[in-house]
């Protein structure tokens, strides 16, 4: 019996950056909690912007936020995993030349730094995102512990993220596609699957109990630590490789499909 549900949530539950969870899921997880199943929200995402776009059941849902590097639960972090500073710096340093072309969000457990100058990247984290962040000089002169690293080039940023970025950082630290627009840098032992993993032995729950959704790369560990996974159509095919099914995507709110016909029929 299925008693825990994670899903990626951009690009496999609701479109990229939208603020908002359609009213159909909404209900189908209370009905999940009537039922005793839990709800978990994964995605790269700040806890903070979770929260909002799950504001009518924020405090009925578990979070594995930033990919795994914030885990929260009941109003309490399970987890939090820090970057090392020599890794942050050393990534920063990297980006930094190509601000202009990309823009960056430097995440901490209470928020996000920013030192972006691009207004209407800025609209997209306060108003698509509805993150929590500071705006700053230099993220390197604050007295902050960071645990992750976004990059973001408008309408894609794979080419530039798969030849230089990711193989540039992939044997220091844990660096990731996380849709078509980001790259995300984390400590090496951060991964959504290691998360569930976190969650399931914290509730009590075995991988056998627990179904999984995700699209990109960094949902492959979570395919692999569910005893039920989908990959959705629109999904890379390492992780429909990596998964056990494949559904519709969120166009076709195929995360609410396959809920409602494995555990609602």
């Amino acid at each position: 019996m299925i008693k825990l549900i994670a899903s990626d949530v951009d690009g496999t539950l609701i479109q990229d950056s939208t603020p908002d969870l359609y009213p159909e899921m909404v209900q189908t997880i209370k009905k999940l909690k009537e039922k005793g199943i839990l709800f978990c929200a994964a995605s790269g995402r700040q806890y903070e912007s979770l929260k909002n776009v799950f504001r009518d059941v924020a405090e009925e849902i578990a979070y594995i936020a930033e990919n795994g590097a914030h885990i929260r639960y009941r109003h309490e972090n399970i987890s939090v995993t820090h970057m090392k500073r020599e890794h942050v710096e050393g990534i920063m340093q990297m980006l930094r030349p190509y601000y202009g072309e990309c823009e960056t969000v430097v995440s901490t457990a209470q928020g996000a730094l920013l030192e972006s100058k691009n207004q209407d990247f800025i609209d997209l984290i306060t108003y698509g995102y509805h993150n929590t962040f500071r705006l700053v000089e230099d993220v390197l002169k604050e007295n902050v512990e960071i645990i992750k690293i976004a990059v973001y080039r408008k309408e894609s940023i794979r080419e530039l993220g798969e030849s230089l970025f990711i193989p540039t950082w992939s044997s220091e630290v844990k660096a990731c596609m996380a849709g078509e627009e980001w790259v995300d840098f984390m400590d090496r032992s951060v991964d959504k699957g290691k998360g569930l993993k976190l969650l399931e032995e914290y509730l009590g729950i075995g991988k056998e109990e627990t179904m999984a959704f995700g699209d990109n790369d960094n949902d492959i560990g979570m395919m692999l630590a569910a005893g039920e996974s989908y990959a959705v159509d629109t999904a890379t095919d390492q992780v429909k490789a990596a998964a056990g099914n494949i559904c519709p995507g969120w166009r076709e709110k195929g995360v609410f499909q396959i809920i409602n016909t494995k555990i609602f029929r």
